[in-house]
């Protein structure tokens, strides 16, 4: 994906020219400083940003180490979007992972789907940045962007499915309001779902509805 007219989504990995990122909160540690030069790698976080600025999360090799900070739009030469990542961009030595072994899995199952899906967290990284951060360990997140409605019966044969692979599937639901759990979704019976947004955490009755003060990315 080209940065020309790039509007900045959530889970989105951006390759940034100069590696640059400021605090959003504390201090930059060094390990993210160390980061950041061996890979300029960042993913695009839910929270607000001035105009101009994407508000971005920079991974370590290890799972504690995680920092959130700004950068500036016009310093990101590459945009990937996790609909463009899949296990053939892996490295054939990663391919037995059992994350990645569920992703393969995952692409199977969804072959025939028509909504924008892809890998998030360690593998999705790990596919756009070549940096090996996915473990034996590590669950497969994903995200299905679902711009209308999911009924709840589609959600159970999807959830359903997922539960089979090698690795545990984490799935994140996003619509124009936020994103949200599909496990919580399909088993959730009170009717209302925790709904991530740019603004906080809110529970809501219906996830697809416009949220009052609520950015829409």
């Amino acid at each position: 994906m080209t940065t020309s007219n790039y509007v900045p989504r959530v889970h989105d990995v951006l390759l940034l020219n100069s590696g640059r990122v400021v605090p959003a909160g504390c201090s930059e540690p060094e390990w993210a400083r160390a980061a950041l030069k061996q890979c300029p790698w960042v993913v695009v976080r839910r929270e607000h940003a001035d105009e101009g600025s994407i508000a971005v999360g920079v991974r370590g090799v290890r799972r504690e180490q995680r920092w959130a900070g700004l950068v500036d739009l016009t310093d990101v030469r590459q945009a990937i979007a996790p609909g463009l990542l899949r296990s053939c961009t892996a490295y054939p030595m990663r391919l037995t992972l059992p994350a990645i072994e569920a992703l393969c899995y995952v692409e199977s199952k969804l072959a025939g789907w028509s909504a924008e899906w892809g890998p998030v967290g360690s593998t999705g990284y790990e596919l756009a940045s070549g940096l090996y951060v996915t473990s034996e360990d590590s669950d497969l997140d994903l995200v299905i962007y679902a711009p209308e409605p999911m009924e709840r019966g589609m959600a159970q044969d999807l959830f359903n499915v997922l539960k089979l692979a090698r690795a545990k599937v984490d799935v994140r639901i996003e619509t124009p309001c936020g994103g949200f759990s599909l496990e919580e979704y399909v088993r959730e019976r009170t009717g209302s779902i925790l709904l991530r947004t740019a603004s906080g955490r809110v529970l809501v009755q219906d996830p697809w509805a416009t949220l009052p003060g609520a950015e829409l990315r």
